[in-house]
C-alpha cells in the first residue's frame, strides 16, 4: 500500500527502525538475511522502517550500492509499513538516490547532515531544498546529528516545503526544546538517539524515536514506545534500563561498535548479516562478545550458553 503525507507523519510518532545492510562473506551486498529482520519488526509493529541509515552503514556503502539497498528494503517491506530512505553525500549523489528511492517506492526521503568539512549553515539549506525538490511531494524528514548550524538554520530547514519532521541526534534536549517552539507547530520532532535518550526528548515535546535494536529485539523497542506514549516514564525507564547495556556495548570505541553489535547479535541469533565495514570496528572483541551474548540469553533470544 501507499502512504499518503499525512499518514507518514502519523507514523513518524512511533518507532524509526533502522534497517542493517547484510553483506555476504565476501563483503558483497546480500539482501537475502534483510527477510526474517524486516518480518519480525513488521510483526511486532515497528511502525516507520529505514533504508540506506547509519546503522544500515550508509557511509560505508558505495552510491550504487545504496541504490540497491533501498531497492532491497522496499521489496522486502512491500508497503506494509512506511519506508523511509536515506539520502546523502555530494548532491549529485543526494540526488540519484533521491531518484532511486522515489522508483524503489520510499514513502519519504531522510536527508542525513552533509559531513563535508566546509559546511555552510545556508548551504545545508540549499542542499536540503534541492533534494525536496528532486523527491517531486515526497515527505522530509531532516536528520540532525549536528545543532551546531544554529537554531536560525535549523528554523529555516523546517520551513522548507515538504519538510515534515525533524530526527534530532544531539544530546540536548533543552536546545531540541528551542527549536520546536521556533518551528511550525505541524513539524514532527523525532528522538533521534534511539530508547536511551527518548524520555529526556519527550519530555521537551518530542515524539517516537529511532532504533537499531529493531533489528534484533523489536518487540521491546515497541514496549518502550507504549510505555512513553502512556506518559508512564517509570515504565520505560525500567524497560531501558534492561537493554541499556547493549546501547552501552554499541558506544563503545568512540561509537566503532554500534552496527558491529547489532550484526554480531543477529549471528548469535542465526540470522548472519555479515561483517562491520571498515572503520567500524569488527569483530567484537572477546569481553564484547560475550557479554552481548550473556544479555541475549538473558533476554531469551538465543539458547542459553551451557554452564
Amino acid at each position: 500500500m501507499s502512504f499518503t503525507a499525512e499518514a507518514f507523519r502519523a507514523q513518524l510518532t512511533g518507532i524509526s527502525g533502522i534497517l542493517v545492510s547484510p553483506f555476504d562473506h565476501h563483503d558483497q551486498f546480500d539482501p537475502a538475511p534483510l527477510k526474517p529482520i524486516v518480518d519480525r519488526a513488521v510483526a511486532a509493529g515497528v511502525h516507520i522502517l529505514t533504508a540506506n541509515g547509519n546503522t544500515g552503514e550508509f557511509y560505508g556503502l558505495t552510491t550504487a550500492e545504496a541504490e540497491r539497498a533501498v531497492h532491497a528494503a522496499g521489496e522486502v517491506i512491500a508497503g506494509r509499513v512506511p519506508m523511509l530512505a536515506g539520502i546523502g553525500r555530494s548532491i549529485g549523489d543526494a540526488l540519484a538516490l533521491t531518484k532511486a528511492s522515489r522508483a524503489a517506492g520510499a514513502s519519504a526521503l531522510m536527508v542525513h547532515q552533509p559531513p563535508d568539512p566546509f559546511v555552510a549553515p545556508r548551504g545545508v539549506v540549499e542542499y536540503v531544498k534541492r533534494v525536496a525538490e528532486s523527491g517531486q511531494g515526497l515527505p522530509v524528514v531532516i536528520y540532525l546529528r549536528n545543532d551546531g548550524i544554529g537554531l536560525d538554520a535549523i528554523a529555516d530547514l523546517c520551513a522548507i516545503p515538504g519538510v515534515v519532521g525533524v530526527k534530532w541526534a544531539t544530546p540536548a534536549p533543552l536546545r531540541l526544546a528551542e527549536a520546536i517552539r521556533r518551528a511550525d507547530p505541524s513539524i514532527v520532532w523525532v528522538g533521534g538517539l534511539a530508547e536511551t535518550w527518548a524520555p529526556p526528548f519527550y519530555a521537551v515535546g518530542a515524539r517516537g524515536f529511532t532504533s537499531g535494536l529493531i533489528n534484533v529485539w523489536p518487540a521491546h523497542s515497541m514496549a518502550i514506545h507504549t510505555a512513553l506514549e502512556a506518559g508512564d516514564y517509570a515504565k520505560a525507564r525500567a524497560l531501558i534500563a534492561t537493554m541499556e547495556s547493549f546501547e552501552a556495548l554499541r558506544a563503545e570505541e568512540g561509537n566503532g561498535t554500534n552496527v558491529s553489535v547489532v550484526k554480531a547479535a543477529l549471528k548469535l541469533m542465526g540470522h548472519d548479516c555479515g561483517a562491520a565495514r571498515p572503520p567500524g570496528a569488527w569483530p567484537l572483541t572477546a569481553r564484547q562478545h560475550d557479554e552481548l551474548a550473556k544479555r541475549l540469553a538473558e533476554w531469551g533470544l538465543t539458547k542459553a550458553r551451557a554452564a
